[in-house]
């Protein structure tokens, strides 16, 4: 808990200095809260079949969530409507792929077409992992494989996920994975969020939502004040480099 109200503190610091520096006027960011809170209770529509650029999946899937019962859905709405107000604050034009955290999906297909159809600058989804070895612990940011995108694509992706990853390790309320991929990055051609995306785009793992300190930063507000204000600093380094 103490480690906690260290992260309270840090998080208006966060907010106060990176995580809004810089003006993102003109910007479209488009953010998806991975799964939904009803998908638990309408596998009729999250089974269907779609193709994601690489192989046939689930529309969507339920999620993990705390051994306590806090949804990964839940804590990537929570997350989500604190990204959008950091990045509105900054002048930027946010899209949510979901308006709610009680309806199905939407599909991976259309959480990707969002993006694409709003010619967003930059497109983040937001999970947590659900591993049942508690020992595994950390975040990650998952990168797209050359699955057939445009180079611009790809090149913005790992410029994207570079940028999050390093706000993450300098400022989010979890450590580096010490489990799932390299220094905090991992590149999949499993995910139709990335493989079908036109724009930049990356996923965010804040942690393993099993483990007993992940989960408590997830299920606290000043941690995902923490994760919201670090991923907004990412997002906002990444836009206003140079070539942003």
């Amino acid at each position: 808990m103490r480690r906690l109200a260290v992260f309270a503190l840090v998080a208006f610091t966060c907010m106060g200095s990176s995580a809004l520096a810089g003006n993102l006027s003109g910007k479209t960011v488009v953010i998806d809260p991975g799964h939904n809170g009803g998908n638990t209770t309408h596998h009729e529509i999250t089974g269907k079949q779609v193709w994601a650029g690489t192989l046939w999946k689930d529309c969507d899937a339920d999620g993990a969530s705390t051994g306590n019962g806090y949804s990964e859905a839940q804590h990537n709405w929570d997350v989500a409507i604190l990204l959008r107000s950091l990045l509105r604050e900054q002048g930027a034009r946010v899209v949510l792929t979901r308006t709610s955290n009680t309806g199905a999906g939407p599909c991976i297909t259309r959480r990707a077409a969002i993006g694409n159809q709003q010619r967003a600058d930059a497109a983040v989804s937001i999970h947590a992992d659900g591993s049942l070895n508690m020992s595994n612990t950390g975040f990650h940011v998952i990168l797209p494989a050359d699955t057939g995108q445009s180079q611009r694509m790809l090149r913005g992706s790992q410029r994207l996920g570079l940028a999050i990853r390093n706000a993450l390790r300098d400022q989010g309320p979890t450590s580096i994975s010490n489990y799932i991929g390299s220094d905090g990055l991992i590149t999949r051609s499993d995910l139709g969020g990335l493989n079908l995306s036109k724009v930049p785009k990356v996923f965010t793992e804040i942690g393993n939502m099993r483990a007993p300190h992940d989960a408590a930063a997830m299920t606290s507000p000043a941690g995902r004040q923490l994760e919201a204000s670090a991923i907004a600093a990412g997002i906002t380094n990444f836009l206003t480099s140079r070539r942003g």
